[in-house]
């Protein structure tokens, strides 16, 4: 049995991986589940799994949780701990293989940084971490010997579609370019001056893919793929002029590997996020993960575009930030976090989130990131900044209306 620790087990990612497991309980074993603060479904998941640890991040609800699992009667069965410290105990304890890294946001940093330390194989669904701390979480990967498999689908599929040798680098392995498709989101076609009346329900309407409204949110402004370029470089060893985004609007192909030969490789697949959290969950083997198999007839098309800058301008900053290096991408990301739960709250227009991320990253000047502290303290640091500018937009724009 392979003992799993989920990091974010009420979110989308978590209750997707829970059916995959599901259909294989006679491999794996679920020994703790965690949330940040969805003590319902949390104490639903812990009667039907019966974890030997339930973690809530936030700590006022722990006492919630105990009662909760008391009624069900599991509070003599299931340890429950909180915060941070908790998270990190449980990526890394013995009995645990495989973490699934499924926090959103900063918030998983840490934990995620714990199960590599600890030598799992770490699920990474949080890109975050890879974004804030590149070449720390790279290095702490390597040192201890963790396995390191990509949840995102498009990063999945690229690690489908390498070559086993792609760590040498890639010009070493034969591939010219990785191509990564993104759907456009929700406001591909929108006309621009209608982008800043849009509301946040609007921007969590994905199209193609289920998924939690900051992420989907991200998605609309496609700071999440930013993010994901920024992720593919260090997953891959490369840099942001080895990755073309491709706008994809079908989600059909995930992603593609185009090498010197002329050959281009691409991961197709019904958009579930079941299929890359199976293939990561049994690599090097498969195994069933509910989803339907792709039917061609009814595709019938694909279609392709080269992203317009104007209408996405995370894409730019994101790799701005990217090439310059050490704690701006934690700076960005920060501010990006910020930005959309602003929006979220209807405390900012949609157009405004772009905005306040540049601005964060003008006025807070990276350094380089050489230890977990400093890369913290960046993120701390843009998230005073963004959270001074929210409120002086607020303030501005009520005096305008």
């Amino acid at each position: 049995m392979i003992g799993l620790t989920l990091l974010g087990a009420t979110g989308s990612i978590g209750v997707s991986t829970l059916d995959v497991v599901s259909r294989h309980k006679d491999k794996y074993q679920i020994v703790a589940l965690t949330a940040n603060r969805n003590i319902e479904l949390l104490a639903e998941q812990c009667e039907m799994w019966k974890p030997k640890y339930a973690v809530i991040a936030d700590h006022d609800r722990a006492e919630s949780l105990q009662n909760s699992l008391k009624e069900k009667g599991l509070d003599s069965e299931v340890k429950i701990l909180s915060g941070t410290e908790g998270l990190q105990h449980v990526a890394a304890l013995p009995e645990v293989d495989y973490v699934m890294a499924a926090i959103v946001g900063a918030a998983g940093l840490l934990p995620t940084l714990a199960a590599a330390k600890a030598g799992k194989r770490v699920l990474l669904a949080n890109k975050e971490a890879l974004v804030m701390s590149g070449q720390l979480f790279m290095d702490t990967i390597h040192e201890s010997g963790a396995e390191l498999l990509p949840i995102d689908s498009e990063h999945n599929a690229i690690f489908q579609s390498m070559p086993d040798h792609f760590k040498n680098g890639l010009t070493e392995s034969g591939v010219e370019k990785i191509l990564l498709t993104a759907s456009g989101g929700p406001f591909r076609k929108t006309p621009l001056d209608e982008l800043r009346t849009v509301t946040p329900d609007q921007a969590c309407a994905h199209p193609n893919w289920d998924m939690g409204r900051k992420i989907s949110v991200d998605s609309a402004t496609m700071m999440n793929k930013g993010l994901e370029v920024i992720e593919a470089c260090w997953l891959f060893n490369t840099g942001p002029e080895k990755i073309q985004v491709v706008l994809h609007p079908q989600s059909i192909i995930h992603s593609m590997v185009q090498y010197v030969d002329g050959s281009v490789l691409a991961q197709l697949g019904n958009p579930d996020m079941r299929t890359p959290i199976a293939y990561a969950l049994a690599w090097p083997e498969r195994i069933d993960s509910g989803v339907a198999s792709l039917n061609l007839f009814d595709i019938a098309h694909l279609d392709f575009e080269i992203p317009d800058m104007e209408r996405f301008p995370s894409l730019r900053l994101a790799s701005e930030a990217m090439a310059a290096g050490g704690t701006s991408t934690a700076i960005m990301n920060a501010a990006n976090e910020i930005a959309v739960e602003a929006f979220l709250n209807r405390q900012i227009r949609f157009t405004a989130i772009p905005e306040l991320v540049e601005e964060t990253l003008e006025n807070i000047s990276g350094v380089e990131a050489d230890s977990i502290d400093t890369v913290l303290a960046a993120d701390a640091e843009a998230r005073q900044f963004a959270l001074a500018y929210v409120v002086d937009k607020l303030a501005r724009e009520k005096l305008i209306s």
